[in-house]
């Protein structure tokens, strides 16, 4: 009954389309200055994963995008690591960077003049960094994750993780909402927080959106747990409670919000949660892999076409903007931005594809 009324409330106004972003994962370095202990991307210096990338490989990983017909640069990295490793600060100084912001921004001019939108999402950023990324990408986003404060305690998954602060993570929201930045937020299931707490972060999203009207998607996004962290002996979500969640996202944030569960993490119930009030699939890559979650391999995308088609809908290519921002709302872009944007964009809005096959289609 739950997952039948947030459906009806998303076909009220996104009818029977579900979208998808093709893209690219760039993680431009796996350093980070907090400890979450559910996280295995976060690698310390001495680490032989430990990896910051070059522009010359961010411009080879562009061009393996562009050639399989993807159109969004996901940026995403660790927190500050500056911050807290010395030879970290001085491998940005002989490359010519203050701070991991510089390295950042340098990278998406590159995938802007590759022919790929960047999509940045570095943790927390402050007002002037978010400000001069601004023209260089479509969207931006930080997962709001959770509200709760009682997670910075001693003992649970944010206490080593600064920037976990709820009150930072959401004045960061709020300052994207002041410089009219589209943004992605998003909770994050299973990591210790109760359904109380779930509810709040929910609702703190709805109404800074109310306040700013900017955040144009929110991800439900269900835990895995990871070998070697210290929650890794901690039992993943029910299916059920990810597509009642999902399910509570649509009715709580309303049907004009864009809601989208990552189908990767929820392999086994991608046919209930087609029919759960999302709108949108997220980001699936034909090139590199998820390097959040490595254990969790992406669908086909021939495989989401049918399953959505199954559900009744129609599966769509959309670039790192979604359609009814793009056309109306260009407030929110760069004006140089939105021209890259509309140019390969439909007149719908949706991603344009180039005449050629992508690699995927032509297997």
């Amino acid at each position: 009954a739950l997952a039948g009324g947030a459906f009806a409330s998303k076909q009220r106004l996104k009818g029977d389309v579900i979208t998808v972003s093709r893209n690219v994962f760039l993680p431009l370095t796996n350093l980070c200055r907090n400890r979450c202990t559910y996280c295995s991307f976060a690698k310390p210096p001495d680490s032989a994963e430990a990896h910051t990338y070059s522009l010359e490989e961010v411009e080879e990983v562009v061009k393996g995008g562009v050639a399989t017909a993807c159109t969004e640069a996901l940026m995403c990295l660790g927190d500050k690591p500056e911050v807290a490793y010395g030879s970290y600060r001085e491998w940005l100084a002989e490359r010519g960077y203050r701070t991991t912001i510089d390295l950042v921004l340098e990278a998406c001019k590159v995938a802007v003049a590759g022919g790929m939108l960047p999509h940045t999402n570095a943790g927390i950023l402050s007002r002037e960094e978010m400000e001069s990324l601004r023209p260089w990408n479509a969207s931006m986003g930080l997962m709001m994750e959770t509200t709760s404060e009682r997670l910075r305690g001693k003992g649970m998954a944010h206490f080593h993780a600064p920037d976990k602060d709820p009150a930072v993570r959401i004045r960061m929201h709020e300052e994207a909402g002041e410089l009219r930045i589209p943004f992605t937020s998003g909770l994050l299931l299973g990591i210790g927080e109760n359904d109380a707490e779930r509810v709040a972060t929910l609702m703190t999203i709805r109404d800074i959106h109310r306040r700013y009207g900017h955040i144009q998607e929110v991800i439900v996004q269900p835990f895995h747990p990871k070998p070697d962290t210290p929650m890794r002996a901690v039992a993943p979500i029910r299916d059920d409670e990810v597509v009642a969640w999902v399910a509570l996202a649509r009715l709580i944030l309303g049907p004009e919000m864009n809601v989208q569960a990552p189908p990767n993490l929820a392999p086994r119930m991608l046919e209930r949660l087609a029919r759960s009030g999302l709108n949108d699939w997220g980001g699936v890559s034909p090139v590199t892999v998820d390097y959040i979650n490595p254990e969790a391999p992406w669908p086909a995308l021939r495989r989401l076409q049918e399953l959505t088609r199954d559900s009744g809908q129609v599966l769509k290519d959309r670039g790192p903007v979604y359609p009814d921002w793009l056309l109306g709302r260009p407030e929110f872009f760069d004006p140089k931005m939105r021209k890259h944007l509309l140019r390969l964009a439909t007149d719908e809005g949706y991603a344009r594809r180039p005449h050629h096959q992508s690699k995927e289609e032509a297997a």
